[in-house]
């Protein structure tokens, strides 16, 4: 997973404090500690939302370009899968992480709503309704292509 400079800098901070001997410690009554920033009720900073992101694999045998994505969760009726001049886009609704009598959370790294991936295929595909097939099967989408054929350069004589 690809990390940003951000996240980086915030776990060497995090390191920082947890082995730095030589800091002062702690104070052991919270009355003494000072006062943290103001937090959303559920204690996170939600100011960084963003949309899940649908992991892929792409891979391609000597006929045909194979793109599997995980999709536990997610029904048949809840995706739309599209391909436009080569470029293909996954994109539903993961639905089933709300519960009307929650009253707090205290983990939650599942995420659960609308996601979207749009990927330019590496390989020409055929486009075409017989040439693709899709496959929702143990919680993963499996789309096969057809790799378009490509005639091999054919060499000119100069005259």
């Amino acid at each position: 997973m690809a990390r940003n400079n951000d996240d980086m800098l915030m776990e060497d901070e995090l390191a920082a404090a947890f082995l730095d001997e030589g800091a002062a410690p702690a104070p052991a009554n919270t009355a003494e500690a000072e006062p943290s920033a103001p937090a959303d009720d559920d204690g996170w900073d939600n100011t960084d939302e963003f949309p899940g992101q649908l992991a892929v694999d792409v891979y391609e045998t000597a006929d045909q370009l194979v793109v599997k994505a995980r999709t536990a969760g997610i029904s048949k009726s809840d995706l739309d899968v599209s391909l436009s001049d080569n470029i293909l886009t996954i994109s539903g609704v993961l639905s089933g992480g709300e519960d009307e009598h929650t009253t707090r959370w205290h983990i939650q790294e599942c995420y659960w709503g609308e996601f979207s991936r749009t990927i330019a295929l590496p390989v020409q595909v055929r486009e075409d309704e017989n040439s693709v097939k899709a496959e929702l099967k143990d919680g993963v989408l499996t789309i096969t292509f057809e790799k378009e054929k490509v005639e091999a350069p054919k060499k000119i004589q100069i005259q």
